[in-house]
């Protein structure tokens, strides 16, 4: 099989330098403006640069979301953005828009354009007319079965490259062309600010009768009738490779730094194994399980993903508590506070390729050496032993129900 490209989520520069550390081959990200993920913090043109400088020296390619509709004063501003980023030197910008598309060649020349799943290329015909046009990438409508996929691989120039989502939320509507949160909250979700009605309990109220609410559900009882299940398909690696696509996408800018760890972790063991021809070690399957998600299906690769009505709440049974600044080779480390903990206490350390180890916290020390019983300030540093020598940005995480 040939090698595919694991394409991670950065939502901000702590968020890329997880994903950094974790694994990915490339990661996507945008700036203040023309992405689909506003409310993710998101890189000014000073980050960004910074964020070119540390991905080009580590060998980890940037895509830039350009890939909202444009209304004429943003479409005004393009230029400028298109030339800022041609002069940085990234890698690809990922656009949705013919319009923009055609900026994008005539300010920004020396990228490759890839068409985002918002153009809902669902066929090899669409696939091949973003090819002629100048596109160098289409990423996969996520309604596409594999077999649909297949299809398109077979029927569509070798040069194209072909990228799908492999993991994280799903919409309700088709490819995420949605006008209900802009009709229900004034918030566009086609220029990346969706406020996900979707995920809201319903109920009806006749027009004469204010304040009487009849409920709204399926066939057993469910009420939160258009919230989606989250896509994971780290079981069936091997399967999309073999598809012959030439990237793997996961879902995320909006979610933490710890979700960009652990996920991009864990979808970088599972792209080993599958070249390797190797099952994935359980250990590696089972960090998807770590992270905030809603319930799991295999989208719509082999056929409906269905809806989980019963509520909209995510599994979070794992949190973050502390990350990795220094360790040296006998397991002493320097480590940031994110949530309290004390001696005593049970914790698991995972990192970059450190298989995840229960550990039981022994003894605390502050960063001039006296002891403590507790961490508990945000940000702190502090000292642990730890029971192996670790890399930066390992990460400390208690279990349990947040």
């Amino acid at each position: 099989m040939k090698k595919i490209e694991l394409l991670a989520p950065a939502g901000d520069m702590e968020r890329l330098e997880m994903a950094a550390a974790y694994g990915a081959d490339a990661v996507y990200l945008a700036g203040t403006s023309f992405g689909m993920r506003s409310f993710a913090g998101n890189f000014t043109p000073e980050a960004l640069a910074q964020a070119v400088t540390l991905c080009r020296s580590r060998g980890i390619r940037v895509h830039v979301a350009c890939n909202t509709m444009p209304r004429n004063p943003e479409a005004a501003r393009l230029p400028e953005w298109f030339e800022y980023l041609d002069g940085l030197g990234v890698d690809a910008v990922i656009l949705a828009d013919v319009g923009v598309l055609s900026l994008a060649k005539r300010y920004a020349p020396h990228v490759q354009y890839h068409i985002s799943t918002q153009a809902s290329v669902v066929n090899y015909v669409s696939a091949q007319a973003w090819y002629d046009l100048g596109a160098s990438r289409v990423i996969l409508a996520r309604e596409l079965s594999l077999e649909e996929i297949r299809e398109i691989r077979a029927k569509t120039p070798a040069g194209l490259e072909l990228e799908v989502f492999a993991h994280g939320a799903m919409c309700v509507s088709y490819s995420g062309r949605c006008l209900l949160s802009n009709y229900m909250t004034g918030r566009d979700a086609n220029r990346g600010a969706c406020a996900q009605p979707c995920r809201y309990q319903y109920a009806l109220m006749e027009e004469k009768r204010p304040g009487e609410y009849f409920p709204v559900f399926e066939e057993n009882g469910e009420t939160y009738i258009m919230n989606s299940r989250d896509m994971c398909m780290i079981d069936h690696v091997p399967e999309l490779m073999e598809a012959g696509l030439d990237s793997l996408k996961l879902e995320g800018r909006a979610k933490s730094a710890y979700y960009a760890a652990i996920v991009t972790g864990a979808y970088r063991h599972a792209i080993d194994a599958a070249a390797a021809g190797e099952p994935l070690d359980p250990v590696w399957r089972d960090e998807v399980e770590h992270v905030s998600h809603r319930h799991y299906s295999t989208g719509f690769f082999y056929g409906q993903p269905g809806q989980f009505t019963e509520d909209s709440r995510y599994i979070r049974d794992w949190q973050i508590v502390a990350k990795v600044l220094s360790c040296d080779a006998a397991g002493n480390a320097t480590l940031s506070l994110n949530n309290k903990f004390s001696v005593g206490d049970v914790l698991e350390l995972v990192g970059p390729d450190v298989r995840p180890q229960t550990l039981k916290v022994g003894a605390l020390w502050d960063e001039t050496g006296e002891p403590l019983e507790e961490v508990r300030t945000p940000q702190m540093r502090f000292r642990l032993k730890l029971p192996c020598p670790v890399p930066p940005l390992s990460l400390l995480r208690r279990g349990g129900a947040i």
